[in-house]
């Protein structure tokens, strides 16, 4: 392309022309990011809800490891998946390293902790605020967590948002671990890498529009979830402006 300009236009086109090869890549990183999302909010609700509710002999030192596992650089964490699918690793006999489960498997781990930590915190808060009338009425520390989470789902939705969100920006664990294969592999931040080192700015331009989009709605959702929470508590009238 001779001009910026010129290559934006193609990349506009690509995007509203349906291009099979950048939609095949668009739809697998959301099939990939869903499927990491959905599995890590599950495991680390759970888990983080418990932990808020918990008190035991080593809590300080677990949440703790939970805070530092926030700060694990995303390539350490590809790093470990690929040792552990790896021919000689003790998962190799699965066979799925550079294949869409492993990229799962390496993006669950990553938004594993940030899941669980946030999850922790808005229950805890929870705990704090009324979870000793859940005590007095005999709740368990399970079932005291359960109740509470299903008081703050709302807020423990935007939870899972924000999983999504940091699961598809993702680029070095599921470079290391799915090794960008054209028509296999290929995600929307590996191929943008990879179309820009070559040069090919049209298709990198496409797949960054419509990652922003991406991020555009998950960050409108966010929003709105907020609203419905205030207006569900009565903390906003229904007519108020953002």
């Amino acid at each position: 392309m001779s001009t910026f300009s010129d290559s934006v236009g193609v990349a506009i086109g690509l995007v509203f022309s349906g291009d099979a090869g950048l939609w095949s890549i668009v739809w697998r990183s959301l099939l990939v990011s869903v499927l990491a999302a959905a599995i890590a909010y599950a495991v680390g609700l759970l888990a983080g809800a418990w932990l808020a509710a918990a008190r035991f002999k080593g809590r300080g030192a677990v949440l703790t490891l939970l805070n530092t596992a926030l700060a694990v650089p995303a390539v350490v964490v590809g790093l470990v998946v690929y040792l552990l699918l790896s021919r000689s690793g003790p998962l190799g006999f699965l066979g799925w390293l550079f294949s869409v489960p492993a990229m799962v498997v390496a993006q669950t781990l990553l938004v594993l902790p940030l899941v669980t930590a946030l999850v922790r915190q808005v229950v805890e808060d929870a705990d704090l605020g009324h979870g000793e009338q859940l005590r007095s009425l005999g709740a368990g520390t399970l079932m005291r967590s359960l109740l509470l989470a299903w008081d703050e789902r709302y807020a423990l939705l935007t939870i899972f948002i924000t999983a999504f969100g940091r699961a598809i920006s993702e680029v070095g664990t599921v470079m290391i671990v799915g090794g960008n294969i054209d028509g296999f592999t290929r995600v929307m931040t590996t191929a943008i890498a990879l179309e820009t080192s070559k040069g090919d700015l049209p298709l990198a331009l496409g797949l960054g529009v419509v990652l922003l989009a991406v991020v555009l709605l998950l960050n409108a959702l966010v929003s709105l979830v907020r609203r419905w929470r205030e207006r569900a508590d009565g903390l906003m009238p229904v007519g108020a402006a953002a």
